[in-house]
């Protein structure tokens, strides 16, 4: 596994390869982030990771600080899933112009999770068009965890005509339901057996208003519960950590044994 910690040295190993499947990330790699490296093993000749703590998303400078930093454990992960290469590069070779010049999108990034982090979908995009245009990735590979990201990039990459797939890779859980995130590592004891709930609630096939409140009831500060197409999305904090989860739609009223006929109310 080749270790790229320059722009140089990633444009160099480019060059050797033919197809190439990246998988974009900001380390504290869990499950969730190695299933994407397996998709892009399968489909792709070379498989690329890149590990930046990208600042510019975060709204909040006490987040970023706290994001956690394991890049030892990291690397040996991704070397055992048999990734080819991992590019490491630091703020000042990513943004050269000081995040004067920045990607914004002026309609779904200021809803949902964009409505209470402002700027953070600026962030996103600018970041993924950088590493997306030095990687010149065949696929990129992202989790549906983050759903509306997940959307906006691709708009973004329609939008500016990229030569690349975004494939969208199915959300990995623990045993117990809760969406696999880097920011679990930062519940308590006590929260992390709250953090469940949040799934088990969306899937129950009930009302929004009946689950907003059995939410609330459980602990959460409830961000937002609402339909996006075939999705249910939900953003929700217990103390200062901020969980995001979602489920099909179509398959809500399967999932409720209690009640075959109910239907999720639009939002």
């Amino acid at each position: 596994m080749e270790i790229l910690k320059d722009i140089s040295a990633l444009r160099l190993w480019r060059q050797a390869q033919t197809k190439v499947g990246f998988v974009p990330t900001m380390g504290a790699l869990h499950a969730g982030h190695l299933s994407l490296v397996e998709e892009a093993k399968i489909h792709s000749e070379q498989v690329l990771v890149s590990i930046f703590v990208n600042p510019t998303q975060f709204d909040q400078v006490a987040d970023l600080e706290k994001y956690p930093n394991t890049l030892d454990a990291d690397l040996k992960k991704l070397k055992t899933a048999g990734v080819d290469a991992v590019f490491l590069p630091d703020f000042d070779q990513l943004y050269p112009d000081d995040y004067r010049y920045q990607i914004s999108e002026n309609d779904f990034s200021m809803a949902l999770c964009g409505a209470h982090r402002p700027g953070h979908f600026d962030g996103v995009l600018t970041v993924v068009m950088k590493l997306l245009q030095l990687s010149e990735a065949n696929q990129a590979y992202f989790g549906e965890k983050d759903y509306q990201q997940l959307r906006l990039i691709r708009g973004m990459v329609k939008a500016f005509f990229l030569n690349v797939d975004i494939i969208a890779c199915p959300i990995v859980r623990e045993a117990d339901g809760l969406a696999m995130s880097s920011r679990n590592l930062r519940l308590t004891q006590e929260q992390r057996a709250i953090a469940p709930q949040l799934y088990q609630i969306i899937r129950s096939g009930h009302s929004i208003e009946r689950m907003q409140r059995a939410i609330e009831k459980a602990g959460f500060e409830l961000d937002y519960l609402t339909t996006q197409g075939d999705r249910l999305l939900v953003a929700a904090s217990l103390g200062e950590i901020r969980l995001i989860d979602n489920v099909p739609y179509d398959n809500l009223v399967s999932l409720n044994k209690n009640n075959k006929h109910t239907k999720v109310k639009q939002a």
